[in-house]
């Protein structure tokens, strides 16, 4: 399975942006999908994710209360709304898979190329 995350770009600070992730084969729905963020010159960090069957959601403290992830099982897509944006949330975006809750990037797999989100002052 791999996964891709689109639609990033630029926007102001306190603007909204919805990034999309679309699997390349329907996910289980044991699975979770998870978006994570890494700004240049820092480590890749956990954002939010979602269990792909009940559809519970999990979120970073510094994102929580601005974003929000849903999914369409129908499309194999999920998305995350991103309220709110601050230049800190300047980073590129990425969405993969795991099997259990996780907030460690190597639990997850389906990496595909991320979406670069920038917030201008």
């Amino acid at each position: 399975v791999q996964l891709q995350a689109s639609g990033g770009g630029l926007v102001q600070a306190g603007g909204s942006l919805r990034l999309s992730c679309t699997a390349s084969t329907r996910l289980f729905s044991s699975s979770l999908m998870g978006w994570f963020r890494q700004a240049p010159g820092k480590e890749r960090e956990f954002v939010a994710a979602i269990r792909w069957g009940s559809g519970r959601t999990y979120y970073a403290d510094s994102v929580k209360d601005r974003f929000t992830i849903s999914k369409d099982n129908a499309k194999n897509t999920g998305y995350l709304q991103m309220d709110s944006l601050k230049p800190d949330d300047t980073a590129s975006y990425y969405c993969a898979f795991a099997t259990s809750y996780s907030t460690r990037e190597y639990d997850y797999k389906g990496w595909g190329q991320g979406t670069l989100v920038t917030v201008s002052s």
